[in-house]
């Protein structure tokens, strides 16, 4: 990938992340990763794909840290924590969809197929369609209490949790 897109993708994730996705424009996104606006359109065609990319991406990184070790539930529950330990501003791909709700949209169909995505990947992992959907609920649900209570709180609890349910 070259510096230049690279840049794009950076700045625009964290742009999107803190300000949400209608509320910034093209503009800002060119000047924050200081490339021209031509070199932007170069890259992406619309704001939209630039959008679909920097979830993509998101979406890489992520899955790169479930699969950093073996994936059991509990270790990829603790990926999960852990990652939104590093990312305390609550869940992109949501955010995306609440602002991109017509459920035709590239975007909002991005979104279900990333959290679909979850379900499959633990069921990669040899866990059954029930056990899979059970540990994506909960992974969500730390999530969106991770955006209104102490991080360190919503582990311990959701790690407990996970615990109480391997053992029965």
């Amino acid at each position: 990938m070259s510096k230049k897109r690279e840049a794009l993708l950076t700045s625009a994730e964290r742009l999107f992340y803190e300000n949400g996705f209608h509320s910034i424009g093209i503009k800002r996104v060119h000047e924050e990763a200081d490339v021209s606006l031509m070199t932007l359109y170069n890259h992406f065609q619309s704001k939209e794909e630039l959008i679909l990319e920097v979830l993509k991406k998101r979406e890489e990184r992520y899955f790169e840290l479930l699969e950093t070790n073996s994936p059991t539930i509990l270790s990829i529950a603790t990926a999960h924590l852990d990652w939104l330990q590093s990312h305390q501003n609550g869940c992109l791909f949501l955010r995306a969809k609440e602002e991109f709700p017509e459920k035709n949209h590239l975007i909002y169909q991005y979104v279900i197929n990333h959290k679909n995505h979850l379900i499959s990947f633990v069921e990669g992992c040899g866990y059954s369609a029930k056990e899979s959907f059970r540990l994506a609920l909960l992974l969500e649900g730390a999530t969106a209490m991770s955006e209104i209570h102490d991080t360190n709180e919503v582990r311990e609890e959701t790690l407990s949790m996970i615990r109480t349910l391997l053992q029965k």
